[in-house]
């Protein structure tokens, strides 16, 4: 596989982030919670460390502390 398995995309104009792993869009993300518990169900790691891991985890258009927690 190249590349991370997880890319949480930049913020959409609606608010959140959308959030891929392993090619499959899983869902949008409002905060950091959001993405703790896509990664619970893909049964990847969900420890503090791992979420800025480069190999878990590629951030696109703002790292982890770029969210908007108002779902539209």
């Amino acid at each position: 596989m190249d590349g991370a398995p997880v890319v949480v995309h930049p913020m959409s104009p609606d608010g959140g982030r959308r959030v891929t792993i392993r090619d499959e869009s899983v869902g949008t993300a409002y905060n950091l919670f959001d993405l703790l518990e896509f990664l619970r169900r893909a049964e990847l790691p969900e420890a503090d460390t791992a979420i800025d891991d480069p190999d878990l985890i590629e951030w696109r258009g703002g790292g982890l502390e770029a969210w908007n927690e108002s779902p539209p």
